[in-house]
């Protein structure tokens, strides 16, 4: 796994489980930087970026904007399934509170 300094690093595709894929996909969702990914929601971005791709995606790219956003809020880098977890239950409590 990639292990960037967070204070220093320039591109979205030198983030921990961020790769040229997902990198176009943050761009197009209006994330052009890594420090813009400080203070995200990881959920709202997966919301829009189905919204901008007209479908919904795989969930599993929550798991990767979370740890983008934890690596960026100061969080060690982590692979992406390490999130699986966590993102799990908060979609279950959100749909149990609905």
């Amino acid at each position: 796994m990639k292990n960037p300094k967070r204070d220093t690093v320039a591109r979205l595709d030198a983030l921990p489980n961020v790769g040229k894929v997902i990198a176009r996909d943050l761009e197009q969702i209006g994330i052009d930087h890594p420090r813009k990914l400080v203070g995200q929601n990881p959920f709202d971005l997966y919301d829009k970026l189905c919204e901008a791709k007209g479908a919904r995606i795989d969930h599993c790219v929550i798991d990767l904007f979370m740890s983008a956003v934890d690596f960026m809020e100061g969080g060690q880098p982590k692979p992406w399934w390490e999130f699986t977890d966590a993102r799990k239950r908060i979609l279950n409590d959100r749909d149990n509170a609905s």
